[in-house]
């Protein structure tokens, strides 16, 4: 397969990419990556690969980018805090300038599309040719190729026969919806569980919380914004996107009704919001926002509402995105792992960066719980 790259996804011709990129996620879409493109996010810097046959024809498309991030994004509390030590004398210490293919603000397992009749092996062998060459030629030190699901474990041992490093990164969260209703879904829950979200809904509808979905707010962007910085700025987990009002703009208005928004109301003060994409039969929760950070169980309400959300949009599955494990898991959610193939530009130290990585980097593996009650206890 021969492949072409496009610096803006403006240059890709249409019948190449979306005649692959409609059959699957949004998150392929054109106007996905239009939202992206146009949001600026941190250094962002995005790419497109078409893979053509000889006649021309697309066989399989993905997107890849550079980024500056942190090398031990995921180091635990006590290498973080040394970490911090070390980089108030020295900001870029472990900061890296890598090459990642995948998408950098969801999850698409795997991170490309291809024909059914393209074989795994020769799209792979394309790819890893492809990200090599532009990582030596952008000077990258590090190749990241994410994500992949269970779904995709398949393609983990042909990444690994071309050098790259399969490393376990922050899993996911997927609920899947088989209610019909969100009492049919409250009802389905073993007692333990169900008292103590109600415990929660009934002490946040005392203090006077609501909440609606909308699908047009672009004029709210720099409220919204202000209210997604308020959770980055004060998150214990891992940070790396930042994004900007123009995000949210550009989102509410490039994705049309598939972009949402539940807004959280304490009376007639706006204080929190949760931004969703529907994606065909998924809807996807990707950002939190609150207007001031405060332990007081809002959280477990919004996702709360999230949930009853995709339950009311009829979608079969839900992605509640990655951390807070422990209250997505009382709400059904089930943990799901992600792994990520690595590998250096420089082959001499390409054995060492799998462990290195590892080293640096902790993954939590939460375990499993049993929220519903078995299939013969429902009424």
């Amino acid at each position: 397969m021969q492949a072409q790259v496009y610096g803006s996804i403006h240059e890709v011709p249409e019948a190449l990419w979306d005649g692959l990129a409609t059959q699957h996620s949004q998150a392929m879409s054109r106007a996905f990556w239009q939202v992206l493109e146009r949001a600026e996010l941190n250094d962002f810097r995005y790419y497109y690969a078409v893979f053509t046959n000889d006649a021309g024809e697309a066989q399989a498309i993905t997107s890849f980018y550079t980024i500056s991030t942190d090398i031990a994004i995921f180091a635990p509390a006590p290498l973080r805090a040394a970490l911090g030590a070390v980089r108030r004398f020295w900001p870029g210490f472990l900061k890296l300038k890598m090459l990642e293919c995948g998408t950098p603000i969801t999850i698409v397992s795997p991170p490309f599309v291809k024909r059914p009749e393209v074989a795994d092996e020769a799209l792979v062998a394309a790819l890893t040719r492809l990200l090599r060459r532009v990582a030596r030629e952008k000077r990258q030190f590090l190749i990241v190729v994410r994500d992949f699901e269970p779904n995709a474990s398949h393609y983990e041992p042909l990444f690994g026969r071309h050098g790259y490093h399969m490393i376990d990164s922050l899993p996911n969260t997927y609920l899947t919806v088989r209610w019909a209703t969100p009492k049919a879904y409250l009802d389905a829950m073993r007692s333990y569980y169900r008292s103590k979200l109600l415990k929660y809904l009934k002490l946040n509808q005392a203090a006077g919380i609501s909440h609606r979905l909308v699908e047009d707010f672009a004029d709210m962007a720099e409220t919204l914004h202000g209210q997604w910085m308020t959770v980055h700025e004060n998150a214990r987990e891992f940070q790396r996107e930042v994004l900007t009002p123009e995000f949210y703009r550009l989102f509410s208005r490039g994705m049309g009704s598939d972009s949402k928004v539940l807004l959280f109301y304490r009376g007639e003060e706006l204080t929190g919001h949760a931004l969703l994409l529907l994606d065909g039969e998924e809807l996807r929760w990707l950002y939190v926002g609150r207007k001031t950070a405060e332990n007081d169980g809002l959280y477990l309400y919004v996702a709360q509402k999230v949930v009853e959300t995709a339950i009311e949009l009829g979608v079969s599955k839900l992605e509640m995105g990655l951390t807070t494990y422990p209250i997505k898991q009382d709400l059904g959610a089930e943990v799901v792992p992600i792994r990520i193939a690595l590998r250096a530009t420089w082959g001499i130290i390409n054995p060492f960066v799998g462990l290195g990585y590892k080293v640096l980097n902790s993954v939590p593996t939460p375990g499993k719980r049993q929220i519903f009650k078995p299939a013969g206890e429902r009424g």
